[in-house]
C-alpha cells in the first residue's frame, strides 16, 4: 500500500515520542507504520539496535527450508528473473521470503547486494518484525497487503539507507505463502518500484493457481473482454459441484468475497444464472467468452479452464427432461413468452437424486451429502417445511443407493392413528387383540427389510412408541405384539420431519437418545421461496404435466408466481401448474392469468403482507381461542372431534386480532390457521390444501394447541 513519506524531522518528533511515552503520535505517521513501530518496541527492540541479530540459518537449514517452500520458489524465480533484469540498472535487489519472513532467494546490482549484506539482506536471513523490526517484508506479512517503507521509517535506524516495497504472495483459500520484495538505496528513483511487485506477486499467484488447480474448474473473468489472460483478471476456483473453493485477490476485490465465503458460497449466489446452466453455456463457449452478470448488476466477461471441461460429471446436469421440448413450448407461444430457461439435455448416467436437481444450490448439496453416506450404516434425517420435497428426495436417495431395487416402506407417522401405531409398525401375532386379522401380520418395519425404511413426520411419532422404536434400531430385531420370537431386521433408516427435532428434545417432546441414533446426517431442504431455480422447476413440472407440448408461462404472471409465499412448497406449486394446464384451450401454448383458479388469482393480485409465516413449526402455540368451523367437528383448542360449538371461524379471527401482536413463530403459525379456517369458512379440507399440509395433520395441529392453551 503507498502512502506519503514522513520527512526526517517528523520521523524524529515521532521517535522520540515513541521512546519516551511507549507510543507514537497520532498522525504522525501512516497508521501500518505507527503501529509495526509499537509491535516493534513492544518485542524488545530499539532503534538503535546494540542486541545481538538472529544468525542467518546454515546451508542446510536453508536447504531444508527451500525444501519445504519448493512450489513457492518453483513458481516465483521465472518471474523474478524475467523482472530482474528490469531492475538490473536501478540500484536495487529483489527478495522473495517464506510465510515466516525467512529469505529464500535474491538477485539484483551486484554493488548494491554486497551493500545488502552488511545489514543481512541475504538467503538465510529472518526479516520478521521481532528480530528486524518494521520492514517492508514483515510488515506486508503483517498487513497482508502491499506496502512501502522508506528510509527512516525503519524501526531500526541501521536500516535507514534501505527504500524497500513488499507485496504478500497468497494462495487461493487467501493465505500469505510468501512475500516479494523490491530493496533499494533511498537516493535512487523507486517511484515504480510499488508498481512492479504488485504486479510480480500476482503473476506468481495466477502461475501457481492455474498449476494447482488445473484439474479443478476454474473461472477467468474480468470487466473487459481484453483484461482475460492478463495479470489483472480474477480467478474463481469451484468444486463441480459450483461451491466457492479459491480465488486470486483480484476475483476476491472484483466480486466483493471474503475468505469466509470459501467452501460455504455457491457461485450461482453470484450471478444471475445456474450454476448447471452456466457450465452448460461456458462448455459450448469453448476458446470464447461468455457475458455474465453479476448480482450487483456489474458484467463480467469469462473463461472456463480445467481438464474437466470435456466431460462434465453428471451432476453438471440439473434435470432428466431434454431442453428441446421447453423450447419448442416457448417458441410456438413466440418471443415474448419465452420466460422459463429450457431444461438442460439429460445425462443418462444421472442417479436418481440428480434427476430432482433443476439447478437450487440448496438442495443440490444436500444431494451431494446424502450420496456419500448411502452406502454406509449411516441414517438419514431429512428436514423441511411441508410440502418441500422430502419424501421426494427420500425416495431418490433410496433408487440411488446400493439397496435399490429393494422395498422401501414408507411411514407417515403423524396418519397412523395412535392406537394402532404400534401394531402397523412392529406386527401382531394372530389373534393378538380384538380386531385383529386371524393370521396376524408382519407389520410394515420387517417389511423393510433389505431395502429402506421412511418415517415420515418423525417428529409426530407418540413418546411410548418413540421407545420401542429406539429398541428396534438398536438391537435390530422386531418383537411382534401379542408374544412371537424376536425377528431380524435389515434396512437403510430415513427419516424426514417439518420440526426442528433438536428444538423438540429440548421442550421434551421427543427422545433425545432416539434423535441422536435419526441424526446421522441431517439435510435441510430449502423451502419453495427459498429456492434459486424457479424457473427451471416450473419447465420440468408442466413438462410432466404436458409431455407432448409444455406450454410457457405469460412473463408478469411467472414474475408474480415467483414472489409468492407459497406456504405448501412444492406440493402447492405443483398442484398450480397441472390445474392451469388443464384449463387451456386446445391450441393454446401458453399459460396466462385467466388459467388459473381463481383462489390462486386472489393470492397472487391482493396487497403484499408483511410477513408470509412458515407454516409446520413443531412448538406448541399459546392461547385460549377457540373455533368451531363446522362439518360438525371442533377446530381449534379441542381434544376430542366432538360435535362443534356455537362460535364460528369469523369469531375466532375476531378474538384472534384482538389480542396482543406477538411476533414469534407461534403465534404466527396460530395466525396463519385461523386465516386459512377465515377464508374457507370452516372448510377443514380447503383450509388444509391451502396450508400445504394434510387435512389430518391440521387436525392434530388444532388438538395439540388445545393441550397447551
Amino acid at each position: 500500500m503507498g502512502h506519503h513519506v514522513a520527512t526526517e524531522q517528523v520521523i524524529r518528533i515521532a521517535r522520540r515520542h515513541l521512546l519516551e511515552f511507549g507510543e507514537c503520535l497520532p498522525g504522525m505517521l501512516q497508521e501500518p507504520l505507527a503501529q509495526s513501530w509499537q509491535r516493534s518496541l513492544g518485542a524488545g527492540l530499539q532503534p538503535i539496535h546494540t542486541a545481538r541479530v538472529p544468525e542467518p540459518l546454515s546451508l542446510a537449514e536453508l536447504r531444508q527450508v527451500r525444501d519445504q517452500n519448493h512450489d513457492l520458489l518453483a513458481h516465483a524465480q521465472p518471474v523474478m528473473d524475467y523482472l530482474g533484469e528490469q531492475i538490473s540498472q536501478s540500484h536495487s535487489m529483489m527478495v522473495l521470503a517464506d510465510r515466516d519472513c525467512t529469505l529464500l532467494h535474491t538477485l539484483g546490482a551486484p554493488t548494491f547486494l554486497e551493500k545488502a549484506q552488511r545489514v543481512a539482506l541475504s538467503p538465510g536471513a529472518s526479516w520478521h518484525e521481532h528480530s528486524r523490526g518494521t520492514n517492508a517484508v514483515g510488515l506486508a506479512l503483517a498487513e497482508q497487503k502491499p506496502i512501502r517503507v522508506h528510509g527512516g521509517e525503519h524501526f531500526l535506524e541501521r536500516n535507514g539507507f534501505l527504500h524497500c516495497v513488499a507485496a504478500p504472495i497468497l494462495s487461493a483459500r487467501g493465505a500469505v505463502v510468501g512475500i516479494l520484495d523490491i530493496s533499494g538505496d533511498t537516493g535512487q528513483d523507486h517511484a515504480h518500484a510499488l508498481g512492479l511487485v504488485r504486479m510480480a506477486a500476482r503473476m506468481i499467484e495466477n502461475r501457481w493457481i492455474a498449476s494447482d488447480f488445473r484439474h479443478h474448474i476454474r473461472l477467468h473473468l474480468h470487466p473487459q473482454p481484453q483484461g482475460l489472460d492478463t495479470v489483472a483478471e480474477g480467478i474463481v476456483v469451484a468444486s463441480v459441484e459450483g461451491i466457492l473453493m479459491g480465488a486470486n485477490p483480484e476475483a476476491m476485490r472484483m466480486l466483493g468475497l471474503e475468505r469466509s465465503d470459501l467452501d460455504c458460497l455457491h457461485l450461482s449466489h453470484l450471478f444471475e444464472l445456474p450454476w448447471p446452466r452456466l457450465l452448460e453455456q461456458l462448455q459450448h463457449q469453448q476458446g470464447n467468452t461468455l457475458r455474465l452478470r453479476h448480482e450487483n448488476g456489474q458484467f463480467f466477461h469469462a473463461r472456463l479452464r480445467g481438464s474437466k471441461v470435456a466431460n462434465p460429471p453428471a451432476v453438471w446436469h440439473a434435470a432428466s427432461t431434454t431442453a428441446s421440448s421447453a423450447r419448442r413450448a416457448a417458441g410456438s407461444a413466440g418471443a415474448s413468452t419465452h420466460s422459463i430457461p429450457p431444461l438442460p439435455p439429460h445425462r443418462p448416467a444421472g442417479d436418481a437424486l440428480e434427476l430432482l436437481d433443476t439447478g437450487d444450490s440448496r438442495w443440490h448439496l444436500a444431494a451431494q451429502k446424502t450420496r456419500r453416506v448411502l452406502d454406509k450404516p449411516i441414517a438419514l434425517l431429512i428436514q423441511g417445511e411441508s410440502g418441500s420435497g422430502k419424501e421426494l428426495f427420500a425416495r431418490a436417495a433410496h433408487e440411488s443407493g446400493p439397496r435399490k431395487g429393494q422395498a422401501f416402506v414408507a411411514i407417515n407417522c403423524a396418519a397412523i392413528p395412535e392406537s394402532l401405531i404400534e401394531a402397523e409398525l412392529f406386527g401382531y401375532a394372530p389373534g393378538a387383540f380384538s380386531g385383529a386379522r386371524r393370521e396376524g401380520s408382519p407389520g410394515l418395519l420387517r417389511q423393510a427389510h433389505g431395502g429402506t425404511l421412511f418415517l415420515d413426520e418423525i417428529g409426530d411419532m407418540p413418546l411410548a412408541m418413540q421407545a420401542r422404536l429406539l429398541r428396534v434400531l438398536q438391537e435390530r430385531q422386531v418383537t411382534p405384539l401379542g408374544g412371537g420370537r424376536p425377528v431380524e431386521v435389515d434396512f437403510a433408516l430415513i427419516s424426514a420431519t417439518h420440526c426442528q427435532l433438536k428444538d423438540a428434545v429440548a421442550r421434551g417432546q421427543f427422545r433425545g437418545d432416539l434423535y441422536y441414533r435419526l441424526n446421522g446426517l441431517t439435510v435441510q431442504l430449502p423451502a419453495l421461496r427459498e429456492r434459486d431455480d424457479f424457473g427451471l422447476l416450473c419447465a420440468k413440472i408442466l413438462e410432466h404435466a404436458c409431455p407432448r407440448q409444455p406450454p410457457a408461462v405469460q412473463p408478469a404472471l411467472l414474475q408474480a408466481l415467483q414472489g409468492y409465499h407459497w406456504p405448501g412448497n412444492l406440493r402447492q406449486l405443483n398442484s398450480v401448474l397441472q390445474t392451469a394446464c388443464a384449463m387451456l384451450e386446445p391450441g393454446e401454448t401458453c399459460i396466462d392469468w385467466q388459467h388459473l383458479a381463481d383462489d390462486v388469482l386472489y393470492e397472487l393480485r391482493r396487497p403484499p403482507r408483511a410477513l408470509q409465516p412458515p407454516v409446520g413449526d413443531c412448538e406448541p402455540i399459546s392461547g385460549t381461542t377457540a373455533a368451531a368451523v363446522g362439518s360438525g367437528h371442533c377446530a381449534i383448542h379441542c381434544t376430542c372431534d366432538a360435535p362443534a360449538a356455537t362460535t364460528t371461524a369469523a369469531t375466532a379471527a375476531t378474538a384472534f386480532a384482538s389480542r396482543p401482536l406477538v411476533q414469534d413463530l407461534q403465534s404466527l403459525s396460530q395466525q396463519a390457521i385461523v386465516q386459512a379456517l377465515q377464508r374457507t369458512q370452516g372448510n377443514m379440507s380447503e383450509a388444509a390444501r391451502q396450508l400445504g399440509i394434510s387435512r389430518q395433520t391440521l387436525y392434530r395441529r388444532l388438538k395439540s394447541r388445545s393441550r397447551v392453551a
